[in-house]
């Protein structure tokens, strides 16, 4: 039961040779992000994300290569069962096909049909299926038994075991599955004693509803699903009992004497059994499909939100905004450090305003801060409002920072480790600051699904979803780099080769030497062997070490031939740098080796021309209209400036400076026809949105983006 090559190559859209070298890889231990970004000529140049498709796909085949060795075992011990069942078992790798063979043997409980086989009707059931003769009621009687003593007993007898038969034939079962994809229903209707008053008005959309199951899209099902779950709807999948019929017949009946007998068990074979389990079995795999899309928004968006461009080289006045309780400040450093942190009340109950902004000249002042990351919390308008009426002595400016999951991490174990000495609420304003200086080193502290840029995070297979998204931080980490003398041990962690417990030896390492001056000292970390090294020295650097080359993505298997090359071309490393006339007048191809081929040398120039570049862009500050401070200002028509903070299947919302996000319907994205949001709108995109509705009540902002 070797992996299907050929079926993943199918699957994914890349050859047998590329598949085989990422599973030789593998199995030797490269992660990833090492394959993607050093093995590029090895596996053909295929990206992460294909990795990913590759690496999911020999997961599937090991789960169904499992499964199948204890269907074989189980078989062992049953008998009759064909060789030609055993045969198919061990071909195929289509969980369906599988399950349907192994079906008629699932069950060893006595049920009517196996009374009737234990009796010996079985024969007088295969004659009734199989022949076109006559079978006559004399011929029934002599297969009178004690429990089958008359005629009608017997024909109730055969009957069952025909039920049995057909629901357990593959080929009924393969073509009713068909039939559920194709014209199947999902249903939908008002569970008016299950759900509570509020559950009830959540689903109204839902009350009476129905769609073909290959049309359903999947934010629909996830909608449905918890509606079910909270018991304020009913739902099923249902299929026309006219088709259904009509395709078991056309599988069983020919020319047979009996098709009153046959055709009475082909009508309770469907609404006793394959009715039931093909329509559980429909509705489970609409959800896995539901859930796996939503997981995918999710990705997409953790990644965006990870790819936020950092604010270098600033210092910052966090604050966590407030009414009763006040506003949080904190002073942070260009490096994230806590230097001082305060209390002020400028907005209701109290409204001290005078004190609030003689407060915040002052630490402006006396740490030089450079800007103001503000909360978007409760009170952040009115935060902000009073803030930019301050006149300071140097440019400040104000930044609205998405303060989503700050708050689980004040309470974090993570939280308390770094800041042991004070309260949630310093913790919390930390976050905010730390998140607008460097958001991808800050948010990997968080769960990512406290993050709140996802769709239907809770109602989603959690280990899956769990999976999914570690994968992406670990990826936007290792494309990003990491500071091998700056990072915390939460950042490291994410790094290819490394995880948890080597990112704390690191961390304990790098603090009792002072730091790393060049990456080979990893080597002397305890634990760490030489495939963590190979998987992990390419995305860490070090700033002003011994080597140029450990501040780059340049891998150190490649210094040797580096070094080679500056020899050969007569320049020395440091002038090589930067050169842009003098990398493009090398004759790379002839330095070219087994690992070091095309794809490799365009990566090894663009890293020369910018070495340890930060692919991330440059952050953009922007201006929410001054005049809109609550839903009851916003009016039909009016054209704001938004943010857009979660991206879905069935939209996107946007932040317009208000508690209230407006929601850009899929059906306003664009003036023509939108399947997909993410291809038309990016997550803290800035944009300009035209007001389309406003429902107070429901606290409800209808935006559109069409002619705009």
């Amino acid at each position: 039961m070797s992996i299907p090559f050929d079926l993943i190559a199918v699957k994914t859209g890349f050859s047998i040779a590329q598949i085989k070298e990422v599973y030789s890889l593998l199995k030797n231990g490269a992660t990833v992000s090492f394959m993607a970004r050093y093995r590029k000529d090895r596996i053909g140049g295929i990206d992460e994300i294909g990795i990913e498709k590759i690496y999911d796909q020999f997961e599937l085949y090991e789960k169904i290569k499992s499964r199948k060795q204890s269907i074989l075992k189980l078989l062992s011990n049953r008998k009759n069962v064909s060789p030609s069942c055993i045969s198919l078992i061990k071909s195929s790798w289509d969980i369906s096909e599988i399950e349907d063979a192994y079906y008629p043997f699932k069950t060893q409980r006595k049920t009517k049909a196996s009374v009737a086989i234990d009796a010996g009707l079985a024969e007088l059931a295969k004659m009734i299926l199989s022949s076109s003769d006559t079978i006559t009621k004399d011929r029934f009687l002599s297969f009178k038994s004690a429990k089958f003593n008359s005629y009608s007993k017997i024909c109730s007898g055969v009957e069952e075991i025909l039920i049995k038969w057909i629901s357990e034939m593959k080929s009924v079962r393969f073509e009713i599955r068909g039939k559920l994809w194709k014209f199947g229903k999902l249903y939908s209707r008002v569970n008016k004693n299950g759900g509570t008053n509020e559950s009830l008005s959540k689903y109204t959309d839902y009350h009476n509803f129905y769609e073909l199951v290959r049309d359903v899209k999947s934010h629909r099902f996830l909608a449905i699903n918890r509606g079910r779950n909270e018991g304020a709807l009913f739902c099923s999948i249902e299929l026309e009992s006219s088709i259904a019929l009509k395709t078991i017949e056309h599988q069983i009946i020919k020319n047979q004497d009996r098709k009153d007998l046959i055709c009475s068990a082909i009508k309770k074979a469907w609404s006793k059994s394959l009715k039931p389990s093909l329509q559980n079995e429909i509705f489970k795999q609409l959800k896995s499909i539901s859930e796996q899309k939503s997981i995918e928004v999710f990705s997409d968006n953790l990644r965006q939100l990870l790819l936020q461009p950092p604010l270098k080289n600033k210092r910052l006045l966090a604050i966590d905004p407030g009414f009763k309780s006040g506003c949080k400040l904190v002073c942070l450093s260009e490096h994230g450090a806590l230097l001082a942190n305060a209390t002020v009340y400028p907005n209701p109950p109290k409204s001290d305003r005078k004190s609030a902004s003689k407060k915040i000249i002052s630490l402006i002042n006396q740490y030089k801060l450079d800007g103001i990351a503000l909360g978007n919390g409760t009170a952040s308008r009115e935060t902000e409002y009073f803030i930019k009426r301050i006149r300071f002595n140097r440019k400040v400016n104000v930044y609205i920072v998405n303060e989503a999951g700050a708050s689980v991490y004040s309470t974090s174990k993570i939280g308390r480790q770094e800041f042991p000495n004070f309260d949630v609420t310093v913790r919390g304003a930390v976050s905010i600051g730390r998140r607008l200086i460097d958001p991808l080193s800050e948010l990997v502290k968080i769960d990512p699904k406290s993050i709140g840029v996802g769709q239907y995070q809770h109602d989603v297979n959690q280990n899956d979803l769990s999976k999914k998204l570690n994968r992406v931080v670990s990826s936007v980490v290792n494309y990003v780099g990491v500071d091998l003398n700056t990072a915390s041990e939460f950042l490291l962690s994410y790094v290819s080769g490394v995880g948890p417990q080597l990112a704390k030896k690191i961390v304990d390492f790098r603090s009792k030497n002072n730091g790393f001056s060049c990456r080979s000292e990893l080597l002397n970390v305890p634990g760490l062997g030489k495939k963590s090294y190979e998987n992990s020295a390419g995305f860490l650097r070090i700033k002003n070490g011994n080597n140029l080359m450990d501040d780059s993505a340049i891998h150190p298997e490649m210094y040797t031939l580096i070094d080679t090359i500056c020899k050969k071309e007569k320049i020395s490393f440091g002038k090589l740098i930067g050169n842009q006339e003098k990398i493009d007048s090398i004759d790379w191809i002839k330095y070219s080796t087994e690992e070091f081929q095309q794809q490799s040398i365009e990566d090894l120039k663009r890293e020369l021309i910018k070495p340890g570049h930060d692919p991330r862009k440059v952050i953009f500050q922007l201006e929410f209209d001054s005049s809109i401070q609550s839903i009851n200002d916003v009016k039909v028509g009016q054209i704001l400036n938004g943010i857009v903070n979660n991206v879905t299947n069935f939209g996107a919302f946007v932040d317009i400076g208000i508690k209230e996000n407006g929601l850009i319907h899929i059906s306003n994205l664009a003036n023509e026809f939108v399947d997909d949001p993410s291809k038309i709108i990016k997550l803290h995109q800035h944009l300009k949105v035209r007001v389309i509705s406003v429902e107070k009540e429901r606290k409800r902002i209808g935006l559109s983006l069409k002619d705009i």
